[in-house]
């Protein structure tokens, strides 16, 4: 008898412990969000990719609720301006990659803040893409620790210069750092170092890596896994398909290393682990793409849909559960604020797009409304324009630029236009699309104004990449472009902390190189031992014959001649506070003047 009581008394314990619910606050759950670049739905084995080696994604497949409906914006920063903050990413301020249409809305509140306000530990490793300068950065953000690449990614103006993807230099909570090893090694690392440190109390970390994002640069042994396997490649500006895949194969083999560490540590059972990508496949969507139109950068399914895996174990979300329902990158946000039990921060938040999943993943088949999403695709594009390249998406249709109408469920590889069947659908979109460009166009968007002068920033870095200049004028966001001496132009919004006198140092090169302004530089060269084989930016630099360096500050003018071996045109101007706008030029003796591509900016 004595012994049915102590079974019936277990099996009620077990009962309580199963049925409670996911937020117990005595034992908050760790996060873990890892992201990766430009890899698509089909570039993981476990969702039928013959080709690709991924055995750790592969059983973080099996062991995971799969959200195979799930959606993100086509290309890099919106995707993360949307995931930081639970609201799509119009709203967010987040049109473009660059040109200050990359930085988050000052107004938004990221996941980081409220993990934060909840007693989280915080940490950022890898790519960020809202922001390089105050209050733009992820340690500006809610991030306790961040660890980077310049904000573009690799190469860009905003990178430390000659950075390859091994032994790179990095951003260590803003200042630039050389560590050892491949990029995505170190982001791993850095995220282990810092699970360490901060083990005994809940953290919080967004792993977001950088590849495999173009240009890819990875070592011969790995991409000689993949030299017998019969595809048909495709050579790209930054890499081919191997290089992809191989890419891919280290983002794996480095999984299986965080997950043992996990386990080592006895983190495992009690960490949320969540795994997804930022847009679809950029290079081998020809290869393996789950049947779907598109990749990188398409409005069509393979430029939207990835994966995204959920696990915890401790709360029985380590089991193969795939669930159906249409759901966003928007959504993880108050997802993970109702799985946490996360606080709302001082400031409060502007209203989310996106909704908890936590009935889903406690039921698959519970009621989960139908909702409609927008999105726009016009990268590069300084203002936005109505009706151009746009997408609107419900669980079962797929509306693409006002004509193409797609039944995503009988037909997953959008084959059949049906405009002309449903009219009257495509009216009714066309409607609430009209609603939705009045809204977000009634919203201010100003400029992002990087702040020179303040305590958080001790020297503000100014580069192409965050100009404003206008559609038709060539592109200078690359390190390619600066070595070219390309003639482009623009300028760089700012605001000014406080009234006084401030240094203004002008460079064609950034400091890291300390080269003449006029000076070419040698074509540089990655190490034979890498598949690539070729420097990331191709080609010697072009020599400048630069005879006047110009200073503009809001009405203020200054000019200094200067001789083929100066590094830089230094000025101080006597300001005040608030906001203004800075161009700079450089002049040369054939009568050309181009934009001054690096302005190192600081109160002296």
């Amino acid at each position: 008898m004595k012994k049915n009581i102590l079974l019936i008394t277990i099996g009620l314990t077990v009962l309580l412990i199963s049925s409670c619910s996911f937020n117990n606050e005595n034992q908050k759950p760790n996060v873990i969000l890892i992201m990766t670049d430009d890899q698509g739905y089909g570039d993981i084995a476990a969702h039928g990719n013959p080709y690709i080696k991924t055995p750790e994604l592969d059983r973080l497949h099996d062991e995971s609720i799969r959200l195979t409906d799930f959606h993100v914006n086509s290309f890099c920063a919106p995707t993360r301006a949307a995931l930081m903050t639970g609201r799509m990413s119009d709203r967010t301020h987040v049109r473009s990659t660059v040109y200050l249409r990359n930085h988050l809305n000052r107004d938004e509140t990221t996941m980081a803040e409220f993990f934060k306000a909840s007693g989280y530990n915080t940490g950022h490793f890898g790519k960020w893409h809202l922001g390089e300068n105050y209050p733009y950065r992820p340690m500006d953000r809610g991030f306790d620790q961040w660890v980077g690449i310049g904000d573009g990614g690799l190469a860009t103006s905003s990178d430390f210069w000659g950075n390859d993807r091994m032994d790179d230099a990095y951003i260590k909570n803003g200042y630039w750092e050389k560590i050892k090893g491949f990029n995505t090694d170190v982001f791993f690392d850095e995220t282990m170092n810092f699970i360490k440190k901060n083990k005994g109390e809940p953290f919080f970390v967004y792993l977001a890596t950088n590849v495999p994002h173009g240009p890819m640069n990875v070592l011969q042994e790995w991409c000689d896994e993949y030299k017998n396997q019969n595809f048909k490649m495709r050579s790209v500006p930054w890499g081919n398909t191997k290089d992809l895949f191989a890419s891919v194969t280290r983002i794996d083999k480095n999984l299986g290393r965080l997950r043992q560490f996990l386990a080592e540590n006895k983190l495992d059972e009690n960490t949320i682990l969540i795994f997804l990508t930022d847009n679809g496949s950029a290079n081998g969507a020809h290869i393996f793409n789950d049947g779907m139109k598109g990749g990188k950068g398409s409005l069509y399914e393979g430029g939207h849909r990835v994966p995204c895996f959920i696990h915890w174990p401790a709360r029985g979300l380590n089991q193969a559960i795939d669930i159906d329902k249409f759901t966003t990158h928007t959504d993880l946000l108050p997802t993970l604020i109702e799985l946490c039990s996360l606080k709302k921060p001082e400031r409060g938040h502007l209203p989310f797009d996106g909704r908890s999943m936590v009935s889903l993943l406690k039921d698959k088949n519970s009621e989960w409304d139908d909702r409609l999403i927008f999105m726009h695709l016009q990268n590069l594009q300084n203002s936005p324009i109505k009706g151009k390249r746009y997408l609107l998406a419900t669980e079962k249709w797929r509306l693409v630029e006002g004509k193409g109408l797609y039944d995503i469920k009988a037909d997953p590889g959008q084959k059949n236009n049906l405009a002309d069947q449903y009219p009257d659908v495509v009216k009714e979109f066309l409607k609430k699309y009209d609603a939705y460009w009045d809204e977000v166009e009634g919203l201010d968007y100003p400029h992002a104004r990087p702040i020179i002068g303040s305590s958080h920033q001790e020297e503000t870095w100014l580069n192409t990449i965050s100009w404003v200049k206008s559609n038709d004028s060539p592109h200078s966001w690359n390190q390619r472009h600066i070595l070219a001496g390309d003639t482009v132009s623009g300028f760089w919004p700012v605001e000014i902390a406080k009234d006084g006198l401030y240094q203004f140092e002008v460079r064609r090169w950034p400091k890291e190189i300390n080269q003449p302004i006029s000076a070419s530089l040698p074509e540089q060269k990655v190490s034979d031992i890498t598949c690539l084989g070729k420097p990331v930016r191709k080609g010697e630099g072009k020599a400048i014959s630069v005879v006047k360096v110009r200073l503009k500050v809001g009405e203020q003018m200054l000019e200094k001649n200067i001789s083929e071996t100066d590094v830089s045109a230094v000025f101080q101007m006597q300001l005040e506070k608030g906001k203004t706008d800075i161009h700079s030029w450089f002049d040369t003796e054939e009568g050309d003047s181009l934009g001054a591509y690096y302005i190192y900016a600081k109160l002296k």
